[in-house]
């Protein structure tokens, strides 16, 4: 049960080592595209499964869905290219919101694997999965709103507080 590691692993490293960076250079530090990055990264592991454990993956499926094998496949490449809209600033918050969406839809398949005990990801544990899969697909979706999605504020003027205004 060591992906949900891997994935705040990535999702967290980027942001962290970019943040040391601006502390050390004293260089301005981009909260945002550090954020956006971790998560390009984590959609890109995520995009891998689907090619490297593409028969898994499928089991993750119920038996009714049709082409269980070619919709892996495509689901991997729409990863991919939210993964690829992650880095791109231009394409970024349009990519987040695709994120937030996959992430709420594809839930369904990561309960069907855990409660038929799908040998992939730590779907094999079960309900003890979920436990641990729910609260970081939550950390998941958050991370979304607050490093693509939401629009920034414009941070407050020292003294802003103390201005009179008539």
């Amino acid at each position: 049960m060591s992906t949900p590691i891997v994935i705040l692993v990535l999702l967290t490293f980027p942001y962290l080592a970019l943040r040391l960076y601006g502390l050390l250079s004293g260089r301005r530090f981009d909260a945002r595209g550090a954020g956006a990055a971790g998560l390009g990264i984590a959609f890109l592991f995520f995009a891998l499964g689907h090619f490297a454990e593409t028969a898994a993956m499928a089991l993750m499926l119920p038996p009714w869905v049709p082409a269980r094998t070619p919709l892996i496949y495509a689901t991997g490449v729409l990863e991919l290219a939210i993964a690829v809209g992650l880095f791109l600033p231009g394409t970024r918050r349009a990519a987040g919101w695709a994120a937030a969406a996959v992430l709420v839809a594809f839930f369904p398949a990561n309960i069907y694997a855990a409660m038929n005990h799908v040998p992939m990801g730590g779907h094999a544990w079960g309900l003890a999965y979920l436990l641990v899969r729910a609260p970081l697909q939550a950390i998941l979706i958050a991370w979304v709103w607050w490093f693509v999605v939401r629009e920034p504020r414009p941070a407050p003027r020292i003294g802003a507080a103390f201005e009179v205004h008539p």
